[in-house]
């Protein structure tokens, strides 16, 4: 119960940094376009509204998500559904738009906290535990705020939040490869990232072959596919090249890779 409550409150910190950066903008902010295609500020913040509902859905009761994926996916692609989605709360007030984020997201927070121990949680991917599905919502929260940020303008300053997402990078190594038709290395990498306070945070066996080493931004920024990797820190090395292919194809999040950022897009 404690770390569910302690993903909630990062959950939560990390909503709140993007909505301190949404909410003082105008019409015309809401409709600033982000390096997303097709989607502005208002897009990003329907998505995770929408996202964050479903999500809730699936906490609270996973046969009515089932039904609903069911069809919602009927006759359209993933992709296609998600970007109606995005349209049709895109159009709504941004006010109203803002305060259904908030009420959706609380009401997420307090199902996830429900959760009895070891349930999965159904979702558009492989089922997942409260504590994961937190842990992705605050992935999804912070990636889309990067959006959000770049098309503002803004630099955000890390914080320890970044763990969540970077763990996840991580965890979702070998679904990268999967995903491309690729075979996924055998053998455990090397993962040591700087966090922002200058700690090391770490992950696989010291004596790995195959490592990777970068400050954890730089390392969330790519797993995300919100920078090219030719613009980050994050480096491979392993006389096998699994890791430096990894570093080539890695993504966190579920579904379809997408085409990721342009070399020199926010030089």
């Amino acid at each position: 119960m404690a770390m569910i409550d302690d993903l909630i409150e990062d959950l939560a910190a990390e909503s709140s940094a993007l909505d301190a950066l949404v909410a003082p903008l105008d019409a015309a902010g809401w409709r600033t376009e982000t390096p997303a295609p097709g989607w502005t500020v208002a897009h990003q913040i329907a998505h995770l509204a929408w996202t964050d509902e479903v999500a809730e859905m699936s906490a609270r009761d996973p046969d009515e998500f089932d039904a609903f994926l069911v069809l919602a996916l009927k006759g359209a692609t993933k992709e296609g559904f998600v970007d109606e989605v995005a349209e049709n709360g895109a159009q709504r007030e941004p006010a109203a738009l803002l305060e259904n984020w908030r009420t959706v997201r609380a009401q997420l927070a307090t199902a996830l906290v429900a959760v009895p121990a070891g349930r999965k949680l159904p979702w558009f991917g492989p089922p997942m535990s409260a504590a994961t599905t937190a842990t992705a919502r605050l992935m999804e929260t912070w990636s889309h705020g990067q959006d959000v940020a770049d098309a503002l303008g803004v630099r955000r300053e890390p914080t320890a939040r970044l763990r969540h997402v970077a763990h996840l990078g991580v965890r979702t190594r070998d679904f990268a490869f999967i995903q491309r038709g690729m075979q996924p290395p055998a053998g455990e990498f090397r993962i040591e990232l700087t966090a922002p306070d200058g700690d090391v945070w770490a992950w696989g066996p010291e004596a790995a072959e195959e490592r990777v080493a970068g400050p954890a931004l730089d390392f969330c920024l790519l797993v995300a596919q919100r920078r090219h990797r030719a613009d980050l820190a994050v480096r491979a090395e392993g006389a096998a090249g699994a890791a430096d292919r990894w570093l080539d194809i890695a993504q966190v999040f579920a579904g379809p890779s997408g085409p990721g950022r342009s070399k020199g897009q926010f030089a």
